[in-house]
């Protein structure tokens, strides 16, 4: 009877065993492909370092078949009750290409790492990061940007909008300081016309003559008086004068 109880209950306990296990791996297979593809370190001991920022980093590197991949995850100090910011991306390049990082692979991230950390925002750097130690190899043997979350754009500056306000008689500038008056320009005297070659001699302009004044006649009274005193003596002056206009007359 005892033994009947006994195997009965180990063949609870392992029915128990079985489908917890069954469960377990459900819920591995249910994580995200993003956990699941997390990229596992080369070295046991990850790069940290600080952003000018205080925003905390690892540098993960791992392999993608011929490629070496970097992930550079960040978060920020918290804020208050407010936690920081978390922020990652990612680079791509061959710099097994150079032979320094052949010979030191961990001091050419160390390199990069120095570049990095001068950065207020880790994943806003360069594109293209080029360590001192493979400077002078070409950009495939480099650390090229790949992708980053959350997607940061640099914003383009807008142009200021340039306000223009209608002129009204209250908007006219103060009346300035009146300059010293400046003599005007007199007018050029007109200079006789040179006579061009080919051409006959330039005409003058005729004046004409203006109209005279006759003067008035004189009368004949006058007149043989007059002759009368040139002629006569003074005592036959009236009879002169008389003979005289006679005869005109």
């Amino acid at each position: 009877m005892r033994a009947g109880v006994r195997a009965l209950l180990l063949v609870l306990a392992a029915g128990v065993c079985v489908s917890h296990a069954q469960n377990n791996n459900s819920n591995d297979n249910k994580q995200p492909a993003a956990q699941q593809q997390q990229p596992r370190s080369i070295w046991d001991d990850p790069i940290r370092f600080n952003t000018k920022a205080k925003d905390a980093c690892t540098m993960v590197v791992s392999g993608a078949g011929d490629y070496t991949r970097l992930r550079v995850s960040c978060k920020g100090p918290s804020q208050g009750q407010s936690q920081g910011r978390s922020y990652y991306c990612d680079f791509q390049g061959k710099p097994n290409l150079c032979r320094a990082y052949n010979t030191n692979p961990r001091h050419y991230f160390t390199q990069l790492m120095w570049d990095m950390r001068k950065q207020n925002h880790a994943c806003q750097g360069p594109k293209v990061f080029r360590p001192q130690m493979c400077k002078k190899y070409p950009e495939e043997a480099h650390m090229t940007f790949l992708a980053s979350w959350p997607k940061t754009t640099t914003p383009k500056p807008a142009k200021p909008a340039v306000e223009r306000k209608p002129i009204t008689s209250q908007s006219k500038p103060a009346a300035t300081k009146a300059s010293p008056a400046q003599p005007k320009p007199q007018p050029a005297k007109p200079q006789p016309a040179k006579p061009q070659p080919g051409k006959g001699p330039v005409k003058k302009p005729t004046v004409k003559p203006g109209k005279t004044t006759t003067k008035p006649t004189e009368q004949p009274d006058a007149k043989a008086s007059r002759l009368a005193q040139e002629y006569c003596w003074k005592s036959f002056k009236g009879i002169c004068t008389y003979f005289i206009s006679w005869f005109q007359n």
